[in-house]
């Protein structure tokens, strides 16, 4: 009986370990396209500039950042525990969320040039993918990747 028991015990620690590095794979590539997206919307952000303040999910820029997502399969929506008004389309703070898009985005003001043009960047929020309901509900930013773009030249 003894050794059915100790069986049972080593069966356990298996199944334990196993499900760790399980979690820890499934995290790690779920980071990973959340990464690669974030750095995608910046280098979006950078080229198309004022178009992608541009709510419309048919604009040129989403279109980009759209077909982006899909392409790394990053299937990730803005987390509703997030913050209360992420699904109206802003986040307090400054922060946009384009409806639906799965990120978020703020503008900052930037460095003037010596020639006195302004210049602004953009802070870029990502989610990893990891549906864990407990820890979603009471700590919702655990899982983000932010990034920020380069100071960008405000066009007249």
């Amino acid at each position: 009986m003894r050794d059915a028991f100790g069986g049972i015990v080593n069966i356990v620690i298996i199944v334990v370990f196993l499900v760790i590095v399980s979690g820890y794979m499934a995290y790690t590539v779920n980071y990973t396209k959340a990464f690669r997206v974030k750095n995608k919307i910046i280098t979006t952000f950078e080229q198309y500039d004022k178009g992608c303040e541009n709510d419309n999910t048919m604009s040129e820029c989403n279109k980009v950042i759209a077909e982006y997502m899909k392409k790394v399969g990053y299937s990730q929506k803005t987390p509703s525990g997030a913050d209360s008004e992420t699904l109206t389309g802003t986040i307090s703070n400054g922060w946009k969320c384009p409806q639906s898009m799965g990120y978020c985005y703020a503008v900052f003001p930037g460095p003037t040039t010596t020639d006195g043009a302004e210049k602004h960047y953009y802070k870029i929020k990502t989610w990893v993918n990891m549906d864990i309901p407990l820890i979603n509900k009471f700590m919702p930013t655990l899982f983000q990747v932010q990034g920020d773009s380069k100071a960008v030249e405000i066009p007249d």
